[in-house]
Parts: C-alpha cells; sequence; structure tokens
C-alpha cells in the first residue's frame, strides 16, 4: 500500500475546473509541474528531500505565473476540519498483541500521524516560499471552500474573484 501514490484529490479538482470554466477563467492546465530551473528550489535540497526539486501543481497558469493548490481539509490541516485532537482522538487501532492469551493491547499511530501531518504542513509552507521568491503567485484553496462553492453562486463568484485578483 505504501508504494502507491494517488494522483490528487479527482472530485474536488474537476469541481474547481467545472467552476473555472463557468466563469470564463482560461488559461490554466490541470496537474501542471514546476521544474527546478523555473521555481529556484535548490535552497530546499540542502535538508535531502529531492521531492521538491519538482513541484506538482492542481491547476498553472503559466502565463501569469500563478499556481493554485487545492489542499484536503485532513492532509493539510484546515484549522476548521483538522483539529490535531480530534484525529489524535480517532488514532487508536488494535495492536498485535498475544492472541493466545487473551490480551487486547492498544497499538496508536498517534506519532506516526503527528510527523505525517507535520511534514506535509512544512512541506507546504517550504514550496508557498520557494514558488514566491521565484515570481510565482500560489493560491491555496481549502477542499471545504470548493465544496461550499459548488453549492452557493456567491460562495463561487468569491472564490473566481480570488483567483482572478492573484491572476492579476
Amino acid at each position: 500500500m505504501s508504494r502507491i501514490r494517488s494522483r490528487g484529490n479527482r472530485d474536488t479538482e474537476v469541481a474547481l475546473a467545472r467552476l473555472l470554466r463557468a466563469h470564463g477563467v482560461t488559461g490554466w492546465r490541470r496537474q501542471g509541474e514546476i521544474r527546478n530551473a523555473e521555481c529556484g528550489v535548490r535552497n530546499l535540497v540542502r535538508a535531502g528531500s529531492r521531492r521538491l526539486l519538482r513541484v506538482k501543481v492542481d491547476f498553472v497558469f503559466r502565463r501569469e505565473r500563478v499556481a493554485v493548490f487545492v489542499d484536503g481539509c485532513f492532509w493539510h490541516g484546515c484549522p476548521l476540519h483538522s483539529p490535531p485532537a480530534r484525529w489524535l482522538r480517532k488514532s487508536s487501532m488494535p495492536g498485535r498483541g498475544n492472541l493466545r492469551r487473551g490480551a487486547k493491547a492498544r497499538r496508536t499511530g498517534k506519532a506516526f500521524w503527528r510527523e505525517k501531518l507535520a511534514a506535509n504542513w512544512s512541506r507546504d509552507r517550504a514550496v508557498n516560499r520557494a514558488l514566491r521568491r521565484a515570481g510565482w503567485g500560489v493560491v491555496r484553496i481549502w477542499e471545504h471552500t470548493l465544496r461550499w462553492a459548488t453549492k452557493d453562486a456567491q460562495n463561487a463568484a468569491r472564490l473566481v474573484r480570488r483567483i482572478q485578483r492573484a491572476l492579476g
């Protein structure tokens, strides 16, 4: 399972693509990639993370040099929907205790999830910093904001205006 790599959250990306098309916003590409030569991420390699040499972006406006990310509430630490107290409370799972004795040992994944989500947050900050230093505009959209925008025209217009402001 650890070797299976996802290509993003398709539902949210498709919803944003529909929204952009409906409001006449053009010039974007989905699942774009900004390479080292374009964004100057060389300084981040010092930490040993070669993954940051190529930044995968959900929506890229190359001519305007704007990167749009659609962040999932859980994975990227939404302040409304992913408070640490909630996911730490749910992170215990059955252990690998000695079943012959009937022991019900519990093993928790709290340390794992704390490290995993902290790494996601720090990577997001590092990518934002690197792209902005290289002259790119960065827009991050929460999953719940996009969900609200698909249900209400006023929220949709507000979200599209935010993207258009970034485009200049």
